[in-house]
């Protein structure tokens, strides 16, 4: 327990807190104590989260499904009020430190203390699924280790059979060590079984003190987890069948709790036949992201290669914002002046727009809103990140049902369609008069393919690696071969430009500020080892800089390549964590000189360069802008409007477009970051609103977002 600092309220509830208990992406969580000495765990939420009414419901039905659940081994609510204008719930105190702490502290349990806990766990699952829940995020934090066994804590994410239809903001899905299969790719069909998927994972953890599919990323987490064999090194060899059989990734295979209390209850207490198994790891490790690639810019100009596996993300994609898990700040508007930087709180206010020209729209434009999605047979290949591409005039989108397809802009009408597999997928892009796409024709091939953008008929395939993306740069199309041997560069008509070999370290194509790259690292993961930039020529790869750990390539200005550096480069896998900035690092192309340009203070969240700024994305709505050029900020907004996309900027209007999830679109004014206007969520986003990511971007002066699998256009000048 901490102290409380000067902005915790000294009660709540009636209530008097004593001191912090932790705090996570929805808020904090206090030791408090009543009037009759009874001590309580009060969970307060963040009051930036306060006034939405999706999030009021979610923690309803977190009340609800804790009230439902009483056993030895869970931890009961004692009260609650979710109307209040800060909503808290107060669940009974259970001292004792978690099983992350303790295994952090002690080391892995021995055998008596592993027999212990897996009965525990296996009766506290018990009484959830008796009531008709599944609690979904079974892992080492939210487990406490106490006196008399385990007790598990958290149901914030937990599901019901009754409450399915309820479209939630997907803030926090999981603990990608911890998840299961069918969380990551059907999170809202999850059933028991999930959770004794993730009961295995946990007895790995707590017998050799690291997950059985343990990688540096979470997309490289959930790609384990996904396909591969777990690693059970280490583990005691009278528990490796049991654990073999919860970690199956067919959910009918795996074992009842009823089975499995009764083969831990036969296991002995004693340590004395714990010898671990000695087994070699079955589990390869796939072509990892290096850690520059991640992410992406909004702007075709500074786009930068993702590198993330496609196979991975043909279910995982929706993962990269679903476990951008929130972080704890209660924030205000900020801008910091140009001249004295000094810092001035705001109230949300809207600002009366300065601009009068009349908007540049699409001839004929209305608003209008269209459904991206067409119904097709058979099992689909869904890569669950639609989105759409312009140029000039022209847009072309990705949905469900299809991989391409051409949208009238100005009254969202389909020009043309095309393809089923994959489907979800946003268009690599377009470029004089082509749009490039992808195309899975079975499991073990994967195409680039060409496409006429007027009528959308074929001009041109390649196959590619099946591990990393197809990136435009301003010469042609730079793809990675399909035996990743090799780096290669396509022209318009389809012909081989040059092609450069691949070295035997992990390297991924990126294209930074229009100039072809490759980012690779010689560790045996992602981010275990620097990054050595590497410029692509014909025939060869020249090593330009190496970048620390854990760097994020952002893009490039004035033709030099622009990183993050991280302030920390550990492996976190906590829910609430969002790894943190100090710096950004510009690379002279020619020299290969780093200069390190410090922060004003560390900052978080999804990062994108757009014209010369940087535009740092929190997942609880607050938006930080910093000049790329000297790292200092220029202004910091908290919008309280959650899962924020990537910005779109307008020069003209001088305003940073957003969307989110539900389709609400939000307009700061991007010299200060005061808000212009934002408008109220759509009617019916569709099905997808949970795990896809939202996006937006500008065609003319049009904007054109996406939520779930629905693609709407706005006029610049907001709602009328």
């Amino acid at each position: 327990m901490t102290p409380l600092s000067s902005g915790d309220p000294e009660s709540v509830g009636g209530y008097t807190l004593l001191g912090r208990l932790g705090a996570g992406g929805m808020g904090v969580v206090y030791l408090g104590v009543s009037a009759s000495g009874r001590q309580v765990a009060v969970k307060l939420v963040h009051g930036s989260y306060a006034q939405e009414e999706e999030f009021r419901t979610r923690f309803r039905q977190e009340i609800a499904a804790a009230r439902r659940v009483s056993g030895a081994f869970t931890a009961s609510v004692v009260d609650a009020d979710p109307d209040a204008d800060r909503p808290w719930m107060a669940t009974l105190h259970v001292p004792g430190a978690s099983l992350a702490e303790a295994v952090e502290k002690d080391g892995p349990l021995n055998q008596r203390e592993l027999r212990a806990l897996g009965l525990g766990l296996t009766e506290a699952l018990r009484d959830i699924h008796r009531v008709g829940l599944v609690h979904r995020d079974l892992k080492p934090g939210n487990v406490l280790m106490t006196e008399d066994g385990p007790r598990v804590i958290d149901f914030g994410i937990s599901r019901t059979s009754d409450n399915q239809s309820l479209t939630m903001t997907g803030r926090v899905i999981g603990t990608p060590p911890f998840m299961s299969p069918e969380q990551l790719s059907s999170p809202r069909e999850v059933t028991p079984a999930s959770d004794v998927f993730s009961l295995g994972s946990l007895l790995v953890f707590a017998a050799v003190g690291t997950g059985p599919f343990d990688a540096d990323t979470p997309y490289m987490t959930g790609y384990q987890v996904m396909y591969e064999a777990p690693d059970l090194d280490g583990i005691p060899e009278s528990l490796v069948g049991i654990v073999e059989r919860c970690l199956d990734k067919d959910p009918a295979a795996r074992p009842e709790l009823a089975d499995m209390h009764r083969i831990l209850l036969a296991l002995p207490e004693s340590d004395a036949t714990a010898l671990p198994k000695a087994r070699k790891s079955a589990r390869p490790r796939p072509r990892p992201t290096p850690p520059g690639a991640a992410t992406t810019s909004a702007s075709t100009a500074t786009s930068t290669g993702t590198g993330k596996a496609r196979r991975a993300r043909m279910l995982l994609v929706g993962l990269g914002t679903a476990l951008a898990v929130t972080g704890l700040s209660i924030g205000v508007s900020v801008f910091v002046s140009d001249r004295d930087r000094t810092t001035t709180a705001t109230a949300e206010t809207t600002v009366p727009d300065a601009t009068t020209r009349a908007a540049s729209l699409p001839k004929g434009w209305r608003p209008w809103s269209t459904a991206l999605r067409y119904d097709v047979k058979g099992v689909p290949l869904d890569y669950q990140d639609p989105g759409c591409v312009a140029e000039g005039g022209a847009l072309f989108c990705g949905g469900t049902g299809f991989t391409v397809a051409r949208i009238d802009t100005a009254s969202g009408r389909t020009v043309w369609r095309t393809g089923t597999r994959p489907q979800g997928v946003q268009p690599i892009g377009v470029r004089d008069g082509l749009v490039y796409a992808y195309e899975d024709p079975d499991d073990t091939t994967r195409r680039v393919v060409a496409l006429d953008a007027g009528t959308g008929h074929r001009r041109w395939q390649r196959d590619i690696s099946k591990s990393e993306d197809a990136i435009l740069y301003d010469g042609g199309l730079l793809t990675l071969s399909p035996d990743d041997q090799s780096f290669i560069a396509y022209g318009p008509s389809g012909k081989e430009l040059w092609r450069a070999p691949s070295l035997d370290k992990y390297c991924t194509p990126s294209v930074l500020g229009g100039v072809p790259y490759a980012l690779c690292s010689a560790g045996t993961e992602p981010g275990q080892a620097p990054v050595d930039l590497m410029k692509l020529t014909p025939g060869s790869l020249t090593e330009t800089a190496t970048l620390p750990r854990k760097a994020e390539a952002l893009g490039a200005v004035g033709g030099q390549p622009v990183f993050l550096a991280p302030q920390t480069a550990k492996d976190v896998y906590e829910a609430g964590y969002e790894r943190p900035y100090n710096a950004l690092l510009r690379v002279d192309p020619e020299t290969g000189q780093v200069r390190r340009i410090p922060l004003a203070r560390p900052l978080t969240g999804t990062a994108t360069l757009v014209d010369g700024v940087v535009y740092f994305v929190r997942s609880n709505g607050s938006v930080t802008a910093v000049s790329a050029g000297s790292g200092r900020q220029l202004w910091q907004k908290a919008t309280d409007m959650e899962s924020l996309s990537a910005p779109a900027v307008s020069a003209t209007y001088k305003r940073v477009y957003f969307s989110n999830r539900f389709g609400r679109l939000l307009a700061l004014d991007s010299r200060t970051g005061a808000g212009v206007w934002r408008t109220s969520a759509l009617d019916n986003p569709g099905d997808k609103a949970q795990d896809a990511p939202p996006r937006v971007l500008l065609v003319k002066d049009a904007i054109v977002a996406t939520a779930g699998d629905t693609a709407f256009s706005r006029s610049p000048d907001g709602p009328t």
